[in-house]
């Protein structure tokens, strides 16, 4: 057998993250598996309160009966209870397949579909009956997925190796983080996203914030950010950052504003960032002009943040160990 090439230390919860995927119980039998706890989430839920993650544990907790032992089980980085971790996973799916709405971090109530759930399937919801939904379909086979890419069906997690359980459960808690990251990021308002976009494109290397310049203002049809990519400021960089709906588009008509803005600061690159998404015309546009453009949308500027560990922190490292082999044959 050939050596396991070393790899980077990767941020997971290794042991009930891999059980989580598979829906499956580790610890104390008294905490459910994640999808046995979606049709109690939409059940506490039910009267239509808004309620705190915590008050929502609580009635769940109350209404299945765990003990205080059940509920203080911890994840294998101890950082974190069993039960809030799987509530926490259950209630990203219903979110995902607008079973559930979260108005302010940390707070959850139940939509309209979620109500219909709950009287259409008595006994069980699960991720075979949120499948029914293309939202959720999209956010399980379409991380990140370029426009026309073709996605493979994941493979049942008993067929992965090891190795892809623990990409996959990466992708899944990657994919949970990005979700809450691009929410902030929108609630935070126009002039955060202006600065954020400054302070990405300094952490990927292009000029460094000594050498970026937040122009923005309320109302300006101009650029909301200059990088000076040499001493002189010869070789500039104009950004842009627009903070719409997450399921608004960017129109062409806004990338040729932004070209003109561009061609106003005598500059030929400009980088275009959004919390929404671009319009198939807007990406057209922006490959048919002579002006270098690269258009980053909310999918894009999480993946990036994250990357970048630009508004995130490093919550658990666990190293994956392979065979020193050099070792044994000194």
């Amino acid at each position: 057998m050939e050596p396991v090439p070393r790899r980077a230390p990767v941020v997971l919860v290794v042991a009930a993250g891999l059980n989580l995927l598979a829906g499956r119980t580790v610890g104390r039998m008294g905490v459910p598996d994640y999808q046995s706890l979606m049709r109690p989430v939409l059940a506490a839920l039910s009267d239509g309160v808004l309620r705190t993650s915590k008050q929502l544990r609580d009635d769940i907790a109350s209404s299945l009966g765990l003990s205080v032992e059940d509920q203080a089980v911890l994840l294998p980085s101890g950082n974190q209870t069993l039960f809030a971790n799987r509530v926490g996973w259950a209630v990203t799916y219903l979110a995902k397949a607008g079973a559930v709405d979260r108005p302010r971090r940390g707070q959850v109530q139940i939509t309209d579909r979620g109500r219909h759930l709950l009287s259409a399937h008595p006994d069980r919801v699960d991720v075979g009956i949120l499948g029914q939904f293309e939202e959720f379909e999209q956010f399980r086979t379409a991380h990140r997925a370029e426009p026309g890419a073709v996605v493979p069906e994941p493979a049942p997690v008993d067929e992965m190796t090891p190795t892809e359980r623990v990409d996959a459960l990466i992708a899944a808690l990657d994919a949970q983080v990005a979700e809450e990251l691009l929410g902030l990021v929108y609630q935070a308002g126009s002039v955060f996203l202006e600065r954020l976009s400054l302070t990405l494109l300094a952490a990927m290397g292009y000029g460094g914030l000594e050498a970026s310049e937040h122009t923005g203002r309320s109302g300006d049809a101009g650029l909301d950010g200059i990088i000076r990519q040499d001493a002189l400021g010869l070789d500039l960089v104009g950004v842009q950052a627009k903070c719409y709906a997450l399921d608004a588009s960017v129109q062409r008509p806004e990338i040729q504003a932004f070209v003109g803005a561009l061609q106003g600061a005598q500059t030929s690159r400009g980088v275009f960032v959004t919390t929404a998404r671009f319009s198939k015309g807007a990406r057209d546009y922006a490959d048919s002009v002579a002006v270098r453009l690269v258009l980053i949308d909310g999918a894009d500027l999480t993946r990036l943040m994250l990357a970048h560990k630009v508004g995130v922190t490093v919550r658990d490292t666990y190293e994956v160990k392979a065979i020193d082999r050099d070792f044994f044959e000194e």
